[in-house]
């Protein structure tokens, strides 16, 4: 059994292996390490994933705790682009802001591992692993920069929040197991299917998607994610908010589909729920900020939400609307993080709003690809934004939740008022006394494929992809 399992789990080994060799590498060489670490993590990463597309095969792993199908292999691959352009992007800022530490690269190399593993789970046991492992780095993270006040601020909260978020998740897989008396997810929906409506089960279910719900800092647990955005050092915010989020919906998608199907109608009311408050808070509570971070935290929070609208349909076109929706996502948010990592002048990092002005006169490139952004996070055409909203709107609206389709297209109106005020600063308002640094090499690399994706290039490939996304939502219908 286990000559059979390793072959499915070779690129959670590669990274968890290699993050060992790395941490050995950084305690023996000290500080001047960071930037070797630094490459040969992302060289890891890129490994991983190369040996998973063309290596690895697919198949289910230590009994059912582990499977590898079409739709896991999609979000892996989502997950390790987010990861390693996270770090890529924080070379520049490392060397500027004094932020030279190995620990950030092997912190995330752990980190992803979990994530690999939650996007995989095949049982309660597995789920709550990769969570722990992807968790507790990221706490790590979050409050990686000790001089920083806010940054040890940003930690604490997060992790005690997390801890509670455990323990809830923990106490619904409890009830779970005590009611069904499985913990593997197809194990748990045949014995939902063939016996009687336990309203045991219906609390833990709701009590895991509690827990789970904290991971993509979902309305109501959402209470962490504008402190720990703004707190937290900016190459940290940008891991955050993109890999973990696909790793978290991921796993939402898998637990909810593949184990309670038949208890569809239940959980279908929790994720509308959740669905509905996030976006509206996304929506209203971003219009106020003046912190560009904390407005991406909102923002994010917003697009959780949107996500969940496909999940909400539980049918074939809203899980493939949720594939495509992270993997925009994905792409808008690491191209906005990379114009935030480069808004640094002379005396040091900015981060208001309003340091944007007259950034199309200083860096008119620059302007014009935050621009095409922030539309696409608005949801406008011909964007990509737009046709992330389009597929998950239009499954809601197959499975005849209409006002949750309407609320959704309500919610991006609203939005669309903030990401157009950060046009209107960088178009129209006066130009301050001192312009940007120049944009570092691997931003503009970051920056440029994000831009060039959401437009032409999603017009262009966006067969391929849309293929992909369906062949991996087949896994489950």
């Amino acid at each position: 059994m286990l000559a059979s399992s390793l072959p499915i789990i070779g690129p959670e080994l590669i990274l968890a292996v290699g993050s060992m060799i790395l941490l050995m590498i950084g305690v023996f060489l000290g500080e001047k390490s960071a930037q070797t670490v630094t490459g040969l993590s992302v060289a890891l990463i890129i490994i991983a994933g190369l040996w998973m597309v063309f290596v690895t095969p697919y198949g289910v792993a230590f009994g059912g705790s582990f499977v590898l199908d079409p739709f896991a292999g999609f979000m892996k691959v989502l997950v390790l682009i987010g990861a390693a352009a996270a770090v890529i992007m924080s070379v520049g800022y490392a060397e500027s802001e004094r932020f030279n530490r190995f620990e950030f690269p092997v912190l995330v190399l752990l980190s992803t591992t979990g994530m690999m593993v939650m996007v995989s789970s095949g049982d309660m046991i597995a789920l709550y692993l990769g969570l722990e492992l992807q968790s507790l780095s990221i706490y790590v993270l979050a409050a990686i920069n000790r001089d920083s006040v806010r940054s040890t601020e940003a930690g604490l909260k997060y992790f005690v929040l997390g801890a509670l978020s455990s323990g809830m998740l923990l106490y619904g897989a409890s009830l779970v197991y005590g009611f069904t008396g499985q913990i593997e997810y197809t194990a748990i929906a045949e014995v939902v299917a063939t016996s009687e409506r336990s309203i045991g089960i219906v609390v833990g279910l709701v009590f895991i998607l509690c827990g789970l719900a904290f991971k993509i800092s979902a309305v109501p647990f959402h209470m962490w994610t504008p402190d720990v955005y703004e707190g937290a050092p900016t190459p940290i915010t940008a891991f955050l908010a993109g890999a973990p989020k696909v790793a978290a919906i991921a796993l939402i998608t898998r637990f909810t589909v593949q184990g309670f199907e038949p208890l569809a109608v239940d959980w279908q009311q929790v994720i509308i729920f959740i669905s509905i408050a996030s976006m509206a808070l996304g929506a209203f509570a971003a219009i106020g900020q003046r912190n560009i971070k904390r407005l991406m935290a909102y923002s994010s929070i917003g697009h959780m939400g949107f996500a969940l609208v496909g999940l909400a349909a539980a049918n074939f076109s809203g899980v493939r609307g949720v594939l495509l929706y992270m993997a925009i996502y994905l792409a808008m948010t690491l191209g906005t993080f990379a114009v935030i990592l480069a808004m640094r002048r002379k005396d040091g990092v900015v981060e208001e709003i309003d340091d944007l002005a007259g950034l199309s006169k200083t860096n008119p490139v620059m302007a014009l690809m935050l621009t095409m952004l922030m539309l696409s996070l608005a949801g406008l055409p011909p964007l990509a934004g737009f046709f992330a909203k389009y597929f998950v709107f239009m499954a809601a609206v197959q499975a005849g939740l209409y006002g949750l389709a309407v609320i959704g297209v309500l919610a991006s109106v609203v939005g669309l008022f903030y990401y157009l005020r950060i046009v209107k600063v960088m178009w129209f308002d006066d130009q301050p006394s001192s312009e940007f640094v120049p944009m570092a090499t691997e931003l503009r690399v970051v920056l440029g494929a994000a831009a060039l994706f959401i437009f032409p290039v999603y017009l262009l490939v966006g067969g391929p992809i849309f293929a992909a996304a369906e062949a991996a939502a087949r896994t489950f219908f």
